[in-house]
């Protein structure tokens, strides 16, 4: 989910290639090595983690209607790492795959460096035709160092906060989207306008944020460089940017300011519609999971400013076919009718995942949202994805951040002193890493 120039081009530490993905319709063709469904149809099994937005935006729908003779099944995993680590154990015995696997920005590298062996070269497939149309660090995270594309991107994750206008009004707080952009222009004036709200929200029901684990993604999202360094080292434990933005959440922690929820489990789900939080760190493809959550009932609701420190990139993810899959030809023509630029319009005009293919990019900066109550999405995401920096993704990244999540979760949760979870994250992600 899932992310992630001047809009934000990731360096992976792994040898790769300019070599761009492809966009448009195929040319060619591939060995298919599976059989239809037992009604004449080809089933295309797609495995996916957390709100990718395609089944719920009506796009597999649209897909099957324009071709009659495919029938798509969608297998979704709301945790990520629970759907990696199943994804892994089923590329070991080399059994168990869908045809078309997503993959999460943090994993991309690792797969590039360590699994090309398991996934389909898709230009191949014939999906070199549309190359171009990428950002072009979109594509580079994805290309080995012979040229081989192991993933196709769709889409990006620049960086806003989405916040209940109702419930800032009830603590005294402003509910303008730009002036709230002016006080929160960093962390640290996030963090004071939370302290506000603790101090005025009446009932003490509902708190400023969702997740300082969220907080901390986010702002770990502005590094250029955050847990790898350009030469493939880990240095989660010695970038001052990164303990900078620990004691930033720990002190939002220390502070009562967050639910203490863990996000993507079944009570941070219910939160959105239960008052739980008046705001979060809003990735871009944030935007169809809080519509999934908070529902019709929260249509109105919430609204939508820039973030802190005006950009960011979390998320973003990539289709990816497996050497196991059983319909390599469907599936790719599938990928390809996805990731199209049209097709990520559509995303983000139903659901908000922020667009990797620059034609794209240029036709959502009017767009605008009514379930945000008309927030200027387009405008807002459209210039934190401007801002990006060139971002190092390292092959364990996502790693990484799991453990400094787990460790953060143990401060607002359990009230372990940010020292004590420091020590305790760095010695989990250096046993991690050792695995």
């Amino acid at each position: 989910m899932r992310a992630r120039n001047a809009r934000g081009r990731i360096k992976v530490v792994s040898a790769v290639v300019a070599t761009l993905l492809a966009g448009s319709m195929l040319a060619g063709c591939g060995d298919d090595g599976g059989s239809g469904s037992s009604d004449g149809k080809v089933t295309l099994d797609v495995g996916l983690f957390g709100t990718f937005g395609f089944q719920e935006a009506g796009l597999f729908d649209e897909y099957q209607a324009l071709n009659p003779n495919i029938k798509i099944v969608q297998n979704d995993t709301e945790k990520e790492e629970d759907y990696w680590r199943a994804l892994q154990t089923r590329l070991a015995g080399g059994s168990g795959m869908q045809d078309i696997q997503g993959i999460e920005v943090g994993r991309i590298a690792d797969v590039v460096a360590n699994q090309s062996d398991k996934w389909v070269d898709l230009n191949s497939l014939g999906l070199s035709a549309g190359n171009a149309e990428y950002l072009p660090w979109k594509s580079k995270a994805a290309t080995t160092a012979d040229g081989k594309v192991l993933g196709a991107g769709t889409d990006t994750g620049p960086m806003a906060i989405c916040y209940r206008p109702d419930l800032f009004a009830a603590a005294g707080l402003p509910t303008d989207r730009d002036e709230l952009a002016r006080k929160w222009s960093t962390w640290e004036g996030y963090i004071e306008l939370g302290k506000q709200f603790a101090a005025s929200s009446p009932g003490k029901k509902t708190k400023f944020l969702d997740s300082v684990g969220g907080m901390f993604n986010a702002m770990i999202g502005q590094q250029a460089t955050s847990y790898y360094d350009e030469a493939g080292k880990p240095i989660y434990d010695t970038n001052p940017a990164v303990k900078q933005a620990w004691d930033l959440a720990t002190s939002a922690a220390d502070a009562k300011l967050s639910a203490s929820l863990q996000q993507f489990q079944s009570d941070w789900n219910q939160a959105f519609a239960a008052d739980g939080f008046a705001s979060i760190s809003c990735p871009a493809w944030m935007i169809g999971y809080i519509k999934t959550q908070a529902g019709d009932g929260g249509k109105g609701k919430w609204d939508v400013a820039q973030a802190p420190g005006g950009t960011g990139n979390w998320g973003g993810s990539y289709l990816a076919i497996p050497k196991g899959g059983k319909h390599r030809k469907e599936a790719a023509a599938l990928i390809t009718w996805l990731t199209a630029p049209e097709q990520q319009v559509k995303m983000f005009q139903k659901q908000g995942n922020f667009p990797s293919k620059t034609g794209a990019i240029q036709s959502v900066k009017t767009t605008t949202d009514p379930y945000f109550d008309n927030a200027p999405i387009g405008q807002i995401f459209s210039s934190s994805a401007e801002k990006m920096p060139v971002q190092i993704i390292g092959t364990r990244h996502a790693d990484i951040k799991d453990n400094m999540n787990t460790a953060l979760s143990s401060v607002e949760a359990q009230g372990v002193k940010p020292d004590d979870a420091w020590k305790q994250a760095r010695d989990a992600v250096k046993n991690a890493l050792a695995s």
